[in-house]
């Protein structure tokens, strides 16, 4: 567990998401236009402070960046942001994602 995030592999986020976690990417908007997870919130950790994480008390929510340095770094804030729910952080990022052959959308 990072600073109050519990670490997942990607097929498990996955799995999560499908049952109605909220997927959080936190990398920058030039990182997201590139590639990104469909359905996933976008909260750039550069305005972290000032986002809103949407969604129900009782959702579950998965934080995600490219390769888990930036969410493990900076995981007692994400975990703050979560306000009480059930917060992960996805092992590996959209990298780990994408190595597991999960889906993304490009452009």
């Amino acid at each position: 567990m990072a600073n109050g995030l519990k670490s997942i592999p990607a097929v498990t986020a996955a799995e999560l998401g499908k049952q109605g976690a909220l997927l959080v990417d936190i990398r920058e908007s030039n990182e997201v236009a590139r590639v990104a997870i469909p359905g996933a919130h976008h909260a750039a950790l550069s305005s972290i402070q000032q986002a809103e994480i949407p969604g129900p008390a009782d959702q579950a929510v998965v934080f995600f960046c490219a390769s888990g340095n930036r969410t493990n770094t900076y995981a007692g804030l994400l975990a703050a942001k979560a306000n009480g729910r059930d917060a992960y952080v996805m092992e590996g990022g959209i990298s780990g994602w994408y190595r597991a052959g999960l889906p993304t959308r490009t452009g």
